[in-house]
């Protein structure tokens, strides 16, 4: 990884998906323990998962994992402070105002 250069790497990972009335996720495990850091970016080969509702359906698929360089990580961790203040200004909550 360089300053200003990307690289890509290829790993096996297992994707999880959950319809349920408990919950709606997606994940993605990676089975040879890569980690994301910052700024970098994961694309799942394959089709679209579809997992009826009331099911949790697995299926191992290769990941493309495109690194950020040294500059996009940094920015990454310097603006993504700021924008998660951003996220903070909302509230939730059930009050009504008329």
């Amino acid at each position: 990884m360089g300053l200003f250069t990307r690289s890509k790497e290829t790993a096996p990972c297992t994707v999880s998906i959950s319809h349920r009335f408990e919950e709606l996720s997606a994940h993605v495990r990676f089975d040879n323990g890569a980690v994301i850091h910052p700024g970098d970016s994961v694309l799942v080969q394959g089709a679209e998962i579809m997992a009826p509702f009331g099911e949790i359906v697995e299926e191992n698929r290769t990941a493309v994992i495109t690194r950020a360089s040294g500059l996009e990580r940094a920015w990454t961790r310097l603006t993504g402070d700021l924008e998660f203040i951003e996220l903070c200004e909302f509230s939730f909550s059930e009050e009504v105002t008329v």
